[in-house]
């Protein structure tokens, strides 16, 4: 067997088990799921809307002020903060986990 057709074959191969075409199915949602894709829509944009963003910003005000005085724990503000930084940046993260997944 010549370099080329080993080539030719290795190639063949990884086309014939690449999984783009399992990866193309699971963009369509399942049937059924209207009631419960609107449902957690509704919760996305309750958690990341205009209200929770208002309240956040008072809440890190507020955390930022108590630590600086000394009313309030270090660790805890940060893990306030740290908290409300993953629930707004959760869409960024999930969509570099499902990138470097596939």
């Amino acid at each position: 067997m010549r370099l080329s057709s080993r080539f030719a074959a290795a190639v063949a191969a990884l086309v014939a088990f690449s999984p783009t075409a399992a990866l193309a199915q699971q963009a369509a949602d399942p049937q059924g799921s209207g009631p419960i894709v609107n449902a957690l829509a509704w919760l996305q944009g309750t958690l990341l809307g205009n209200v929770a963003t208002a309240i956040a910003v008072m809440a890190v005000a507020a955390i930022g002020f108590m630590m600086l005085t000394g009313r309030m724990n270090w660790r805890f503000g940060a893990t306030v903060i740290i908290g409300l930084f993953i629930l707004f940046g959760a869409s960024t993260i999930v969509a570099g986990i499902q990138g470097a997944a596939g």
